[in-house]
């Protein structure tokens, strides 16, 4: 595979930055990294890139002592990189070629940007709505720039990278109820909550499962499960090279919410890990498409995603695809050894900790 790479990255400090956007993914976002492995060359290249900036950012926001400064920087960083001028960071040097390579809208990062500014100021989010709205941001708009790396334009395509986002980002919300309370951060909506007869400030200030959270849970992932399945019909008319990545993507974000349904929708005194056994179980089925719902393709974004698809050129084609789309599966067999040899590397490695 570093041969694969060296050919078509003969400039070192390309690989050196393909290198360690990989690595950071690796740690903090395996079914991601995991998936981009199944992502046409160099398509995952650039996923990763564009997802190791997002993931830094987040980690630069919810770990800096000064998160306002935090942000501003992500900003300055921003300008720079669409000066085409990034800053000396292997992940702000990806995303220029990025934006350079696929005229990849500002605006859909400073939208993540205004997520992670709402989860500085404690966002409060009251309806299901405003919790889309949060969704679409910190997540949508990951999809959407997904579907513009793979040479789509397409307003029905855009929509369901979109939902796609926005299923996963629901699904990490159900995963980390407790951890999230104990932050100080509530994402559940928090009409539903009292609804079911929890007062949300109580919840917060002394998280504890119950029954009643349980139900708030189990709606929620009732939700995700409404927008993975509108996501699958857009799967199923991405570009074929594309497909398999985006759909273990897909397949390995939802068996996160099957865990927490395993564990009883208790979120509160155990984090969902989806064991590998049900990773590899999920991965088997990666080549079954026609199993993909058909039925959504033509529905339009959800309302509070549509800003994201006016924000891509409608003006541009609808399909930008890059020659390498054309190329057959010559490295597919090498990247599926490559996921099982990660996943059992990965396995033993938890289970050295959890003997700590």
């Amino acid at each position: 595979m570093l041969k694969l790479l060296s050919e078509r990255y003969p400039n070192s400090k390309q690989l050196e930055d393909l290198a360690a956007c990989r690595s950071h993914l690796q740690g903090g976002s395996r079914s991601f990294y995991a998936a981009s492995l199944f992502l046409p060359q160099p398509m995952g290249h650039h996923a990763c890139g564009l997802y190791a900036f997002c993931r830094e950012a987040d980690d630069v926001i919810d770990e800096g002592d000064d998160q306002w400064a935090a942000l501003e920087s992500l900003k300055s960083r921003l300008d720079a990189i669409y000066a085409g001028e990034p800053y000396p960071i292997a992940a702000d040097r990806a995303v220029a070629a990025v934006v350079a390579e696929r005229n990849l809208p500002r605006e859909l990062l400073d939208a993540l940007l205004d997520g992670f500014a709402w989860d500085a100021q404690k966002k409060e989010y009251h309806d299901f709505s405003s919790v889309v709205d949060y969704s679409v941001r910190v997540a949508g708009t990951v999809g959407v720039m997904m579907a513009v790396l793979m040479g789509t334009r397409s307003k029905n395509m855009l929509a369901r990278a979109s939902d796609l986002g926005i299923a996963m980002q629901l699904t990490n919300i159900a995963r980390d109820v407790g951890e999230d309370a104990r932050a100080g951060r509530l994402y559940l909506p928090r009409k539903w909550l009292i609804e079911a007869g929890i007062d949300p400030e109580e919840f917060l200030a002394a998280p504890v499962f119950s029954e009643e959270l349980g139900s708030v849970v189990a709606r929620l992932l009732c939700e995700a499960d409404k927008l993975y399945e509108r996501a699958d019909s857009g799967i199923r008319r991405i570009p074929v090279r594309c497909r398999v990545g985006m759909h273990a993507a897909r397949l390995l974000y939802s068996a996160i919410g099957d865990q927490v349904i395993i564990n009883g929708y208790d979120s509160v005194n155990q984090r969902a890990v989806v064991p590998l056994g049900l990773k590899l179980r999920r991965l088997m089925s990666l080549f079954r498409v026609g199993a993909l719902s058909p039925d959504a393709s033509t529905l339009p974004a959800l309302p509070e995603a549509q800003f994201l698809i006016d924000a891509v050129n409608s003006d541009a084609p609808a399909e930008m695809q890059p020659l390498w789309y054309r190329r057959p599966f010559s490295e597919l067999d090498l990247r599926i050894g490559w996921l099982f040899d990660l996943y059992g590397e990965l396995d033993t490695r938890d289970r050295q900790l959890e003997k700590k």
